[in-house]
């Protein structure tokens, strides 16, 4: 069975207006919702560790400090990340597209990397080691990444292959139908012309792998202390296998190569960068066996 994406990627439309010229048609984007309750449950759950001494000797002041600068990593970590790794020869092109991120275009892997500086510079800040920060934060990650494959879902965007079984994912944002009205759209789907054009809907397998399965293996795995670079290997290997495995069956960039591949017509940019986490997990939980085991101090509830 097939399915026809009409959900509109903005939430809140307000009233245009003009300014300097220009016309602006402002509103609230779901993507941008869905990083909102990212960082919620994010600092929801985080609290719940800070409350139950997780991260010994820090409170729920040095606690906002480390979402805050998490934040930041997130967001120019995933912009940077997504210009160096995917579209680099834009930049070089139009330097301020760095800064469109209204344009789209965020990568994981960026705010990984985001991350891992702004934990590293709060763990030098508070003088804890920095795999028990990483080890304190990789539990409560995975719904933010579910909630952001879904705002790709609703957009339209980062969306599969076709399925040429009879059951997918129609998307509107295909090119196939570049120009088509909604109109045109609908009545062709009504006929079932468009079942050759369903794709995977590969943004929610992700949501469901990246999101919900590694939420709940890493919130049960860390529910009790496991030895320094333990939570962190089992983070690092869990998206690695995922976002590979989904890659195959998801949309490369076009811009990668030919036909969006970057050899063996198969392998994509995502899967270059998920092999290196597959081997860093593995390493961790390998060192893991020999590091000590950090001990939790409860608060008493006080924050």
């Amino acid at each position: 069975m097939t399915y026809l994406h009409q959900i509109d990627p903005i939430a809140i439309q307000f009233p245009a207006f003009e300014l300097f010229g220009r016309s602006f048609h402002p509103g609230i984007h779901w993507y941008g919702i869905m990083y909102l309750l990212a960082f919620l449950v994010a600092w929801w759950l985080g609290r719940r560790r800070i409350l139950a001494g997780r991260l010994p000797g820090v409170d729920m002041n040095a606690f906002g400090d480390l979402m805050f600068y998490g934040m930041l990593g997130v967001v120019l970590g995933g912009r940077i990340g997504y210009v160096l790794f995917y579209a680099f020869g834009d930049f070089l092109r139009d330097p301020p597209m760095l800064v469109r991120v209204w344009d789209g275009g965020m990568s994981f892997h960026g705010g990984l990397l985001g991350v891992l500086v702004a934990a590293w510079i709060w763990a030098r800040r508070q003088k804890l080691h920095f795999f028990d920060v990483m080890d304190f934060i990789a539990p409560w990650v995975p719904p933010g990444l579910g909630f952001g494959r879904i705002g790709n879902y609703i957009g339209g965007e980062l969306w599969g292959k076709y399925t040429q079984a009879g059951w997918g994912v129609v998307f509107p944002t295909d090119p196939k139908f570049a120009g088509w009205t909604t109109q045109q759209l609908q009545a062709q789907y009504a006929t079932g012309a468009l079942d050759p054009f369903a794709r995977h809907p590969s943004q929610l397998y992700q949501a469901f792998l990246e999101g919900l399965v590694m939420f709940v293996v890493l919130w049960w795995f860390s529910s009790r202390p496991r030895p320094r670079y333990a939570v962190s290997g089992m983070f690092a290997l869990l998206y690695g296998v995922f976002r590979f495995v989904v890659e195959f069956v998801r949309v490369p960039d076009a811009q990668m190569g030919e036909g969006g591949y970057l050899a063996f017509g198969w392998l994509t940019m995502g899967q270059v960068l998920s092999l290196p986490l597959v081997a860093l997990g593995l390493f961790w939980l390998w060192k893991s066996h020999s590091s000590p085991t950090l001990q939790p101090v409860a608060t008493g509830g006080k924050a």
